[in-house]
Order: C-alpha cells, then sequence, then structure tokens
C-alpha cells in the first residue's frame, strides 16, 4: 500500500484497539459491578430489553452501510453534488424511520411483559425501561448518519476518540449512580444519553471536514433509490446477523426465564469482546475498498481480501487459544466461582465458530465495498433462520447449552462450506494458496504462546486478578515477540502486490474475475 493508507490504517485500527481496550475494561469493571448491585433478575432485564431494542437497527434498512459505500466512493471522485444529496436523502429517510420506531416503542412498552416472564416486581421497571432505551434508539437514528459519513471518509479514529471519552464518563458516572442507591432506571439514563453526545459530536466533525449542504432541495428520489438498491442486501445482512447473535436472549427470556439469560450473557459477552476487536481491525476495509473498486484497482482488492484475513487471524487466533485455556479462571475472577462452570461451557461452543468467523472478517467488509454481497446476504438469511429454529427446538431439552449449540451450527457451516469459497472464486484467488498465506503464520505463531499457557496451568490456575493477569502478560509477550520476529523483521507483513514474499507462486489466478470492479 502507499505510505498513505499504510499510516490511515495505522491510525484508524489503533485508535479502534484502543477505543476497545477502553469499552472491554469498563465492561470488565462495570458488569459485575451492576450485576452485584441489582440481582440476576435485573440484570437479566437489562440484557433483554437491550437485545429487544436492538432489532430496532433492522429499520435502519441498510442506510447506513450505503452512506459509508458512497461517501467513500464520492468521496474518491470528488462528486460534492453526489454528496450532498446523499447525506440529506439519508437524514429525510432516517427522520422518517426514527417518527416510526417512537410510534412502536410507545405501543410495545405496554405488552413488554406479557411477552416475557418477567417478575410482577419488575414489570413497571421493564416497561419503563423499554420505553427509555427505545425512544432514545428513535430519536438517535437520523444523527447516525454521521457517524457513517466519518466512516466513509476513513475518519475513525475522530469516532474513537469521542467514543472512548463517553465510555469513561459513563462507567464513572454509572458508579456513582449505584453507589449512592439508584437503581436500574437511572443506569439506563446515562446509558442512552451518551450516544445521542456522541451523535453531535459527530455531525459538528462532518461539518467541520468537508463543505457539506444539507437542504431540502438535495433530497433525491434518484439517491434514494440507489441507497435502497445497495441497501436492500445489506438489510438482510443485518436482519440475519440479529437472528444469528442477537435472539439468544430473547429466546431465553421466552421459554426460561430473565434470570437464566444471565449466565448464558457472561459466556457470550466474553466472546463478542474478543470479535469486536477483530471487527475494529476489520471495519477500515470497507471504505478502502469502494475507493479501490471506484477506481478499478483489482489488484489492490486481492491484497485486502488476503493480507486484511491474515491480520485478523492474527488478533482472533491468539484470543482464542487464551479464552480456552483461561476461561475458567477469567470468568471466576470477573463474575464470580458461581458462573464458571455454565458460563465456560457457553463460551467454548460459541468461540470456536466465532473464531472460524472473524478470521475471515475482511473478506465481508470487501464484498460491502465492492457492492457484491448479495449473495452472503441470502446465505447469512438463511443460517439466521436455521439458528432461530435450532435454538427454539434445543433450548427446550438443553436449556441455554442448547441455544447456545443453536448458534454455533448454522455458523460453523457459513465460515467452512460458504464464505472462503465464495470470495476466492469472486476475486480469482486459489483457495488453497488463500488458505496458507492467510492463516498458515497466524496458526504456527501460536503455538509458543499455547505451549506458554499450559506450562503456567501446571504450575498453577489462577484464581485472583493479579495472577490472571502474570498468565495473560506472560503468554501475550511470548506471542507478540514471535509474531513481531517473523512476521516483521524476517517477512514483513505488507498489503502490497497480492505475491509471495520470494516472488514464488503467485496468488491469484490468471484469468481476470468478470465484473470484480463494478460500480454499483
Amino acid at each position: 500500500m502507499q505510505r498513505f493508507d499504510k499510516l490511515a490504517i495505522a491510525k484508524n485500527v489503533g485508535s479502534s484497539w484502543l477505543g476497545l481496550a477502553v469499552n472491554v475494561a469498563t465492561g470488565i469493571v462495570i458488569s459485575p459491578y451492576i450485576l452485584h448491585k441489582l440481582g440476576d433478575e435485573a440484570f437479566g432485564l437489562w440484557v433483554l430489553v437491550f437485545a429487544l431494542t436492538g432489532y430496532y437497527g433492522l429499520f435502519d434498512f441498510g442506510i447506513r452501510s450505503s452512506v459509508i459505500r458512497y461517501v467513500a466512493k464520492f468521496k474518491a471522485v470528488d462528486d460534492h453534488e453526489s454528496l450532498n444529496r446523499l447525506v440529506s436523502t439519508s437524514l429525510f429517510a432516517y427522520s422518517c424511520v426514527g417518527a416510526f420506531l417512537l410510534i412502536l416503542t410507545l405501543i410495545g412498552g405496554h405488552f413488554i411483559t406479557a411477552m416475557f416472564h418477567v417478575a410482577p416486581a419488575s414489570a413497571r421497571t421493564a416497561k419503563l425501561l423499554f420505553l427509555m432505551v427505545g425512544g432514545s434508539l428513535a430519536f438517535n437514528f437520523p444523527l447516525g448518519v454521521f457517524g457513517g459519513v466519518l466512516e466513509g471518509l476513513q475518519k475513525f479514529y475522530l469516532l474513537n476518540l469521542i467514543n472512548m471519552v463517553n465510555t469513561i464518563l459513563r462507567a464513572v458516572l454509572i458508579v456513582l449512580a449505584l453507589n449512592r442507591g439508584y437503581g436500574l432506571l437511572m443506569v439506563a439514563i446515562l446509558t442512552v444519553v451518551f450516544p445521542i453526545i456522541n451523535s453531535l459530536v459527530n455531525g459538528a466533525n462532518v461539518f467541520r471536514l468537508i463543505p457539506l449542504k444539507i437542504g431540502r432541495a438535495f433530497i433525491s428520489k434518484s439517491t434514494f433509490r440507489q441507497m435502497f438498491n445497495y441497501g436492500s442486501v445489506t438489510f438482510m445482512i443485518s436482519l440475519a446477523t440479529k437472528l444469528r447473535f442477537k435472539t439468544d436472549a430473547i429466546v431465553i427470556g421466552t421459554f426460561l426465564s430473565a434470570a437464566a439469560i444471565t449466565p448464558f450473557a457472561i459466556g457470550s459477552r466474553l466472546v463478542d469482546y474478543a470479535t469486536d476487536m477483530v471487527d475494529s481491525l476489520a471495519q477500515v476495509f470497507t471504505p478502502m475498498s469502494s475507493h479501490f473498486d471506484a477506481k478499478g484497482d483489482t489488484d489492490r482488492l486481492r491484497s485486502i481480501f488476503i493480507a486484511g484475513n491474515r491480520g485478523c487471524a492474527l488478533v482472533i487466533f491468539p484470543i482464542c487459544a487464551g479464552l480456552v485455556i483461561l476461561g475458567k479462571s477469567v470468568i471466576q475472577v470477573w463474575m464470580g466461582a458461581k458462573y464458571m462452570q455454565i458460563s465456560y461451557t457457553i463460551l467454548l461452543i460459541l468461540l470456536i465458530p466465532s473464531t472460524m468467523r472473524m478470521a475471515q472478517a475482511t473478506s465481508g467488509r470487501v464484498l460491502y465495498g465492492m457492492a457484491r454481497h448479495k449473495m452472503l446476504a441470502i446465505v447469512t438469511f438463511s443460517e439466521g433462520i436455521a439458528n432461530v429454529v435450532l435454538s427454539i427446538i434445543l433450548v427446550r431439552r438443553y436449556g441455554i447449552v442448547g441455544d447456545a449449540f443453536g448458534t454455533a451450527i448454522p455458523l460453523t457451516l457459513t465460515c467452512v462450506l460458504f464464505l472462503p469459497q465464495h470470495l476466492c472464486r469472486l476475486l480469482g484467488v486459489k483457495i488453497r494458496t488463500f488458505l496458507v498465506k492467510a492463516y498458515a503464520a497466524p496458526f504456527l505463531l501460536c503455538m509458543p504462546m499455547i505451549a506458554v499457557l499450559l506450562l503456567m496451568q501446571r504450575w498453577f490456575v489462577p484464581h485472583t486478578l493479579l495472577q490472571l493477569i502474570l498468565q495473560t502478560a506472560i503468554a501475550a509477550s511470548v506471542y507478540l515477540i514471535f509474531v513481531y520476529y517473523f512476521m516483521f523483521v524476517r517477512g514483513p507483513l505488507k498489503l502490497g502486490k497480492a505475491r509471495s514474499a520470494k516472488g514464488g507462486e503467485p496468488l491469484i489466478e490468471k484469468q481476470e474475475p468478470a465484473g470484480v470492479s463494478q460500480q454499483a
């Protein structure tokens, strides 16, 4: 890649990881604090309401992904007029969606206690919590356009900076509120206010960076159709994502109880923390892929596909190994020994397929950037349906473990049977060469770290935070030393031409795949 691109990647990914570190650190501290202050019922109710309102994201209808895609494209070709139409049309569409969601929230607040197993003493709290969270999400919908614009401009570091500041402030205020005797509703108020502040600051940054004009005159039917054609496919993927990963709390709350959500949420949240770290790396490749697709640079797209997935594997493989070996200790230190066995089982069931998915996180981002994600939408939507059906069948017989298997089985099939073959065929990359170039080095580099962790486990099993930090720091140091030496000293990790370091076998097939650089 050019120097500018390397610096941009380093700045965006570095700030994303720093922001994620802040989020994980505050989550590790705040989650057990909230759980032990409020109890299993209130904490499970918290997870349930946020899982329900998380489905509001479906009403995005792919607009945000369209904003990211076309902001990057229009910026690459300096089409400011189209950029103005895009943002104005998006704001109008989002405002209509927000108004609809506000009405939906008012109606849904009356029925939440009838739909789920909520203790009578918590019924009023559940209704108010749903109204607060749903209302804030509806209000924040139009403001979310500005975050998409910043992503399209590849200004992730600006997004991450304000997120870090708000996360820290929110965590401090939640602790103070709980210490003063306030309950779940005050925690909810603090949680929903800060995203709105984030969006307002993002809007100010957008107007500072580009000469953007917004007005009724820029609202365009043709722009909306363009966004809809791209976003409708993204919407299907978004719906599939909700079915894949956001239905567990709802299924458990419906067929078991709100309290049963808590041990499941502990195991699944650790998986979420791991996948979020890879997402922070992979997200930079969507606007980058759009940029090179707009310029017809197919070689760069192949380079992003291979080297980007290698980078994702370098991050997720050691995390997976560490959680498999240290998972019980992490749960014990974090949430308490009470949750150690069952939550660790959930963690293992979800972790392996999630690792396979995140090792290919760049693949989906490249498809988004090229506007070639229709087949991905069909497959992931089918997987989501299978997820829900299996989870409902299995949760009745095997409890929360069955629900976890309902998620893991379809996800594994997608990751193994579809995603690598589809991308390699689309970009004209040999699948064997892709697997070797992307995953051989990350896999082998994990072996010394795993050996060190297993040896330390024979020495002592960590039961305190200090012991856990010690083993994690030693293992991470071993891994980073090997990565630095073999990837950066002996064989530099590059996003250059898609060829082996010594000029051997090319990574791509000889033929040019049809339509790779077609623009949406």
